[in-house]
């Protein structure tokens, strides 16, 4: 059996990324696949010469007290392996405490280890040397499979590198990151990775002409789409009841939109479209506030924003749009299920992965015609240019005014959705591991 580790930077956050949704699907793939697997994660808590209390620490972010001998310990061990050496240690999950609360957060794990503030550090270590950190452990995995651009490399072992587009580079005005850095960082895993993992035709085509990565070293795995068979399964009655309770829409009755509100997903052009439109199904958007959502927002004010809820009747006051900042994963499958279409006229992904459940889960798309979203989507949605928000009214108009189209689009899209499967997303990743093993 090869153990296989991937990192648990994103799957640590409070509210999860795409990438983490990419990592747990990973953790349960590699599983299934045969590999044992090891999750790295870089949470504050000190090493513990006491395993109950590694274990304790590991769920309580507020957990601050430090073995001190264990600590001096690591200490030690950190000035005789020099700057770049960065040590884990494992965390014990015995079931002693409760971590049902975590469930929908945590991948499938045989292992789990612990780095102090691993991510963070590797960070400041490579922005002061530019070089990589190099983590050591005891009983150290088989293959690092990093999920994420991290300047990190495990000792001694082979290191696989998903990287899932360059939109730092390739839309600079949508994001935070220090370009220089990022460019840096990317151009040396493109020398020291063992192979790299793309998650589309079009990221892979970015990296090789933006980052320099030699064609035979870079594959595209794409992703597959799982949702769990409860879900699936679920009475539509049962569904229309959960989204009439939440939101307060009619099943059927309304669009949707998920994901951050940033720059790369066009909400401004896609709410600005939408109202165009003029029909009379509301717009829903879960997501949380990111960079620049005010003004991807601009276009909202008292008369159209958010749904309310009044004291006196317990009635919903209907909006032309409601945000949701935060729905649980069942609520948000409900309503995906219950919306009449879904609206993701997105600027760039590397992959597109809402467009792929909703298609998995027989609702009508509206898409871009741009990066990797065609090849995602094929003939099983509307594609628009995303910079015409004339065209994306369009769209919503001709997808509201024919239930013969969105019913041809939801087969459509179950058939395209099926294309990408868990087997074939397995074997293309068993092929990346025989190459390096």
């Amino acid at each position: 059996m090869t153990r296989i580790l991937i990192d648990g930077r994103n799957l640590g956050l409070e509210k999860g990324t795409g990438v983490a949704t990419y990592a747990r699907n990973l953790s349960y793939e590699l599983h299934e696949m045969g590999h044992g697997v090891e999750v790295l994660y870089g949470y504050g808590a000190g090493p513990s010469r006491n395993a109950l209390m590694r274990e304790i620490a590991f769920f309580d972010s507020n957990h601050g007290d430090r073995d001190r001998i264990a600590a001096a310990i690591e200490a030690v061990r950190g000035r005789l392996a020099g700057p770049l050496a960065k040590h884990a240690f494992d965390v014990p999950i015995s079931g002693r405490v409760v971590s049902r609360t975590f469930s929908a957060r945590l991948p499938y794990f045989d292992r789990i280890v612990n780095s102090t503030n691993v991510f963070g550090r590797s960070h400041a270590t490579f922005s002061a040397w530019k070089m990589m950190s190099r983590l050591t452990m005891k009983n150290p995995p088989d293959i690092a499979h990093w999920t994420y651009p991290l300047p990190i490399r495990l000792k001694g072992r082979p290191n696989v590198y998903t990287l899932h587009d360059v939109v730092p580079l390739k839309l600079p005005y949508t994001s935070l990151d220090n370009k220089r850095f990022y460019l840096r960082l990317m151009k040396r895993i493109a020398r020291v990775a063992d192979h790299v993992v793309t998650v589309s035709e079009c990221s892979k085509r970015d990296l090789i002409d933006l980052v320099g990565i030699a064609p035979e070293r870079i594959t595209n795995t794409y992703q597959s789409v799982d949702i769990p068979e409860k879900f699936l399964a679920k009475p539509d009655d049962e569904v229309a009841r959960e989204v009439e309770g939440a939101v307060g829409v009619d099943y059927k009755g309304y669009y949707l939109f998920w994901g951050s509100i940033e720059p790369k997903k066009n909400i401004g052009r896609m709410i600005e479209g939408y109202l165009a439109s003029k029909v009379d199904a509301p717009l829903v958007i879960v997501g949380a506030m990111a960079w620049k959502s005010e003004d991807e927002l601009r276009l909202l004010n008292e008369e159209n924003i958010v749904f309310r809820r009044t004291i006196e009747n317990d009635e919903f006051t209907r909006k032309r749009v409601m945000i949701l900042p935060y729905a649980p994963f069942s609520l948000l499958v409900s309503l995906i299920r219950g919306a009449r279409a879904t609206l993701f006229p997105s600027i760039y992904e590397g992959f597109g992965l809402p467009v792929l459940e909703a298609m998995l889960l027989g609702t009508p798309v509206i898409s871009s015609n741009t990066a990797s979203l065609p090849e995602v989507a094929a003939d099983a949605a509307l594609l628009v240019d995303p910079y015409d928000t004339g065209a994306i009214a369009r769209a919503v108009r001709r997808m509201d005014g024919d239930p013969a189209l969105r019913a041809d689009l939801a087969a459509r899209g179950r058939i395209q959705a099926a294309k990408f499967s868990r087997e074939a997303y397995r074997q293309r990743l068993a092929q990346v591991y025989t190459a390096v093993s």
